[in-house]
């Protein structure tokens, strides 16, 4: 086990080292290996192919660490997300220039759209499904992301996220002011 950990952190390393200077689509698996000095088949014992080993960096800076905490609400881990992709925004700018199928892009909408339908669950349970509402939301929230990472001069992490909460809550509130008629369905 900390043999494997300790191969797949190599690898994890040798590919931010090449996406310093490189896209990350013109990173090959051979690249990866080269720069950490093992060989293919080493690579494919622990990673189907790069945009894993990307997966794998993320849950296991971000997501494994976040799970064993205890958040005091959602935006408390908005927070925190807004802050490892700012401290790590180079890094991730790359990562979300690549689209399509096992890209990190389709991987992180993945883990967003799980906790969306966690925390949205009490809000639609007169709905046949959550599901939708929950991609709605969670292709809002990467789109965000990757956006705010684009910027040349993004924003600091506080703000992003401070900007996020303001633009969700204010026009639920504004939405619950404006269409008074629709609230008193709900509680019919």
């Amino acid at each position: 086990m900390a043999d494997s950990n300790i191969t797949k952190r190599a690898l994890a390393q040798a590919l931010k080292e090449l996406m310093m200077t490189q896209p990350l689509d013109k990173i090959s698996v051979s690249n990866i290996c080269e720069q950490c000095g093992l060989n293919r088949k080493s690579f494919y014992y622990h990673f189907r192919d790069k945009y894993e080993l990307v997966s794998w960096i993320y849950y296991t800076e971000f997501m494994e660490t976040a799970l064993k905490k205890q958040y005091r609400d959602s935006w408390e881990f908005m927070d925190e997300i807004c802050s490892y992709f700012y401290e790590n925004r180079i890094f991730y700018r790359k990562c979300f220039q690549q689209e399509g199928q096992n890209s990190f892009s389709e991987y992180f909408f993945s883990v967003v759209f799980s906790i969306m339908c966690d925390h949205l669950e009490p809000f639609f349970r007169e709905e046949p499904s959550i599901e939708p509402y929950a991609a709605f939301y969670a292709d809002a929230f990467v789109c965000a992301i990757k956006k705010w990472l684009g910027q040349k001069e993004c924003l600091p992490p506080q703000e992003f996220s401070r900007f996020l909460r303001t633009a969700i809550l204010g026009l639920s509130r504004k939405a619950y002011m404006l269409f008074p008629e629709e609230n008193s369905l709900e509680t019919e």
